[in-house]
């Protein structure tokens, strides 16, 4: 029953941090076009990891496909902190590392979720 309970919070967390940011990412915010931009993938990088979160953040809250949602949401989170360790800095625009921090949560969440199914991942190796 914790374990469970725990699924769903690793489930919620991840999706919620991953939905969240499709609103700056679809309309243009500001910060997202200086992101990405500066990665020099605008318009394309932008609106291309949104539509990937968006498909990741789907897959964690169905419990049959979660640890593929969680595999993508790992991937793309590594290559936000990448991104930020490398290219951008931890602080955004006087972001105060929040956006580093989000990418580091929900990597975390997507990793807990794949411990989690760890069995469904060496099966796929099998």
């Amino acid at each position: 029953m914790k374990k469970e309970i725990l699924i769903w919070i690793l489930r919620i967390t991840a999706s919620v941090i991953l939905l969240q940011t499709l609103f700056f990412k679809f309309s243009g915010a500001e910060e997202s076009i200086y992101i990405f931009s500066t990665l020099g993938i605008e318009p394309y990088g932008r609106i291309g990891s949104a539509i990937a979160e968006l498909i990741a953040a789907v897959l964690i809250l169905m419990p049959k496909t979660t640890w593929l949602g969680a595999l993508g949401a790992a991937g793309i989170m590594i290559g936000a902190i990448l991104s930020h360790l490398f290219v951008l800095g931890i602080e955004v625009q006087n972001d105060g590392g929040l956006l580093f921090a989000l990418a580091v949560i929900t990597l975390l969440c997507s990793l807990g979720l794949l411990y989690f199914n760890k069995n469904k991942l060496f099966n796929l190796l099998n």
